[in-house]
């Protein structure tokens, strides 16, 4: 088979092959690797490979095997880690100089429960610098660039992996969220980004293990692919107690099984953001395929309007317990943006901190209400399109101004706030060619729901096919 076939093959199809062995997982690593000489030169989306490490691995696999029972089993299938989780042997940076040349001895639980079901670790994927904002630019390897345009921005913070996807380097790819770090370049990029429930794949071990706001997440280029890479990725581990238990089904049942949802709301500003019009008018078209379906489409949503503050305090708290004593040891070389996150969060008192708290709590009841309604909340999943790569956040949307780098990212970072399973799914394109995404929330460990959902209406809109893509040179575009 011609390596252009292999890497255009959905990761569904490339592990039927590999069980059937009618592919080894050397094919497909061949395959990535010469995808990769194509492609990188041109968005840099993969800087660190790990080929020997790739094929000793898939070798071990074949003399040992591993949980292949698991129904995410992938076979030997090679995938893309973000350069935020450490892989054992693997130069890990975190896009900063401070760990530009650091070669952890373990990985991440994520990579290890990838690797036991199967999985074989080819390459890092680029991040900002300790993944802090939506853009994928860091000193240690510079820019990542959107395959649909090389002049705009694939977005953040899990940019290198929704590239590598949208270009056919790999067939699978993780990304973190914190505050739309999975969904932001899914929807920048046209691939499907997912952020489980917190707990639902187990991580660290990490300094900030009891949090809940920081997540893995499966990144793919369709539905039933993140599926299968999500059965990959969940279950308990021992070191991570927040960690829940494998459900008793498979998440790729609820894929090739899908459920129709009751009643779907569809909202263009969660009530309070500025929205580039065009996106919305895409995203809504998007939603309103529902009502093709049968299925009642209001435009609704939980009360989300006290999100920012909630969010900026305990994100701000959250770079304390992560990053303060690189404040104080290796100031010089942390990014601004870094540096005012650690500081409002030393800043930070008592009473802020629990108000916050307080606000989040009562959030969750609402948003609890309003899931006894409603199966599905749809949004935009970005509040603009791609924009250019050299501009390192959105400051204005329409008349509202936005005074850091992380104020733009709401529509993403309230969903972060209610615990709820939610995605980026491919919505359609802007007159320019920019992709656009549609932001899909289920309820808190309503992961099965929400696939089925994303299914059906990946189905409908007939998407799933426009990528991967040859990268594009096009024009500098605004924001808004």
């Amino acid at each position: 088979m011609p390596l252009s076939e292999l890497t255009r093959m959905t990761a569904v199809e490339a592990v039927r092959r590999l069980k059937s062995r009618e592919l080894q997982p050397a094919d497909l690593i061949d395959a990535a690797l010469a995808r990769m000489d194509e492609v990188e030169p041109a968005v840099n989306a993969l800087p660190t490979r790990c080929p020997e490490r790739a094929r000793a691995a898939a070798v071990e696999l074949a003399r040992r095997g591993g949980d292949a029972d698991s129904p995410g089993w992938l076979a030997g299938l090679p995938v893309a880690i973000k350069d935020l989780l450490p892989v054992r042997g693997v130069r890990s940076t975190q896009g900063s100089p401070i760990f530009a040349d650091h070669v952890p001895d373990r990985s991440d639980i994520v990579v290890e429960t990838l690797e036991r079901r199967g999985a074989v670790v080819l390459a890092k994927s680029n991040t900002p610098e300790f993944g802090a904002g939506a853009n994928t630019f860091n000193p240690v390897f510079g820019k990542t660039r959107n395959p649909w345009n090389t002049s705009l921005t694939c977005g953040g913070s899990s940019g290198g992996s929704a590239v590598a996807l949208a270009t056919g380097e790999v067939w699978l790819a993780s990304g973190s969220d914190l505050g739309g770090s999975l969904r932001i370049p899914a929807s920048f990029c046209g691939v499907v980004g997912m952020r489980p429930s917190p707990g639902r794949v187990a991580r660290g071990p990490n300094a900030n293990q009891a949090d809940d706001l920081a997540i893995e997440g499966p990144m793919a280029r369709n539905v039933a692919d993140v599926a299968l890479m999500l059965d990959a990725m969940a279950g308990e581990a021992a070191e991570d107690p927040m960690s829940l238990p494998l459900p008793a089904r498979p998440f790729q049942d609820a894929v090739r099984n899908p459920v129709r949802p009751a009643r779907v709301a569809y909202s263009p500003d969660l009530g309070f953001l500025p929205v580039h019009p065009e996106v919305a008018a895409v995203a809504e078209q998007a939603a309103r395929r529902f009502e093709a379906m049968g299925i009642p489409v209001d435009r609704a949503a939980p009360d989300l309007s006290d999100a920012r503050e909630i969010f900026q305090t305990l994100r701000a708290a959250f770079f304390v317990v992560d990053k303060a004593e690189l404040l104080r040891t290796r100031r010089d070389q942390l990014k601004p943006d870094v540096i005012w996150n650690i500081e409002k969060g030393m800043a930070l008192d008592a009473d802020t901190i629990g108000r916050a708290v307080r606000a989040r709590s009562a959030l969750l009841q609402r948003v609890g209400r309003f899931f006894r309604t409603y199966d599905l909340l749809l949004t935009p999943a970005v509040i603009v399109p791609p924009f250019d790569v050299d501009t390192i956040s959105v400051r204005k949307v329409g008349q509202v101004e936005f005074d850091n780098y992380i104020d733009w990212l709401s529509m993403t970072y309230a969903v972060t706030l209610t615990r709820c399973a939610s995605l980026s799914l491919p919505a359609g394109f802007l007159a320019d060619g920019r992709p656009v995404g549609l932001q899909m929330v289920a309820r808190a460990n309503g992961e099965a729901g929400l696939l089925s959902a994303a299914a059906l209406l990946e189905e409908a809109l007939g998407l799933a096919s426009r990528v991967p893509i040859d990268p594009r040179p096009g024009p500098v575009l605004p924001p808004s």
